[in-house]
């Protein structure tokens, strides 16, 4: 069974190898295959290897968006019922975790946005379309990057542009956007972007990517709140995972590296008193053990092949 054998898609999951490897599901205590939780699945590409490579795992794919997991179950329909998914944020899932449902051996997070959302969902991910400007991974609820670009002052939207994205004229392009919208109010992404495009110096529009890039990934984080979800489902998940079982998180932000690494590295002390408190009263066990000493990031040859892996990084632990 290859993958040529499926529909074909544009997404190539990064650092595949690598997680194959640090998440293998093979060894003592795995009963039956193991179970594996997917909590970004979109259109299942590790979720497709990860089967491929261990034919008695299971998996419970987990994704917000139901156009991108429609794709995804025809892309995996060829494993039966090895497979199975729930629609909806990874934090309500890990929250109410189902009953009937077994504690899983093995976590993945892929933070990274699929190619789809990009070139086929017409949400406004990308500035190189005249799409509507939304960019929610879930359209069915919350506010859309219009709703922020067009409602918030300027400081806030400066606020947004340089926190999520370390935009060095946060405020120079909120200004122009606040001064556009009293003309019209923003609806694409296209006009968005020549917003931006404007707003920056000469010398900035020329430089290795587009001037409206780290915008458009600012208002992307804002929008689906990212970091806020994130920082909420770490320690939902570990509780449920199994012990012994192992948790992996890809990761492309600064911000969320380290969130995890901070998260991990908790997890992970003999003794989680602050220094205010001269005594132990945590019981001084480490709940989990890094496997991953230092992030797991792509061979130059992936990144020459996939361009969009040169900013992950991969960070694995073990519960104890």
């Amino acid at each position: 069974m290859t993958e040529s054998n499926t529909v074909s898609y544009v997404h190539t999951p990064v650092l595949l190898e690598q997680t194959l490897s640090y998440l293998s599901p093979e060894g003592e205590g795995y009963e039956n295959g193991g179970f594996m939780i997917d909590s970004t699945l979109g259109e299942g590409g590790h979720s497709y290897a990860f089967l491929q490579r261990f034919p008695d795992l299971h998996i419970q794919g987990l994704d917000a968006d139901a156009e991108i997991q429609k794709r995804a179950r025809k892309r995996l329909a060829v494993f039966g019922d090895r497979m199975s998914f729930y629609r909806g944020w990874f934090t309500d899932f890990y929250e109410n975790y189902p009953e009937n449902l077994s504690r899983p051996d093995l976590i993945l997070f892929d933070l990274g946005i699929s190619v789809f959302h990009y070139e086929c969902s017409g949400r406004g991910f990308s500035f190189r379309s005249d799409e509507p400007l939304d960019m929610r991974l879930d359209p069915s609820s919350g506010k859309t990057a219009a709703d922020l670009v067009n409602t918030l002052r300027a400081e806030e939207l400066a606020d947004i542009f340089f926190y999520f994205a370390d935009e060095r004229y946060s405020r120079r392009i909120a200004r122009a956007i606040e001064q556009a919208r009293m003309e019209a109010p923003f609806v694409s992404a296209k006009r968005l972007a020549d917003c931006i495009y404007a707003a920056v110096p000469a010398s900035y529009r020329h430089g290795a990517i587009h001037p409206a890039t780290k915008s458009f990934q600012a208002l992307r984080i804002a929008v689906n709140r990212e970091l806020e979800r994130l920082e909420a489902v770490l320690d939902k998940a570990f509780t449920v995972l199994k012990p012994g079982g192992k948790m992996g998180v890809i990761t492309f932000h600064s911000l969320e590296d380290r969130t995890v690494k901070n998260y991990f590295k908790t997890l992970a002390k003999s003794c989680t008193c602050g220094p205010e408190q001269p005594i132990c009263k945590c019981g001084g066990k480490a709940k989990a053990s890094v496997l991953t000493r230092k992030p797991v990031c792509p061979e130059a040859e992936e990144i020459e092949r996939n361009s969009p892996s040169r900013s992950a990084k991969l960070r694995v632990i073990r519960k104890l």
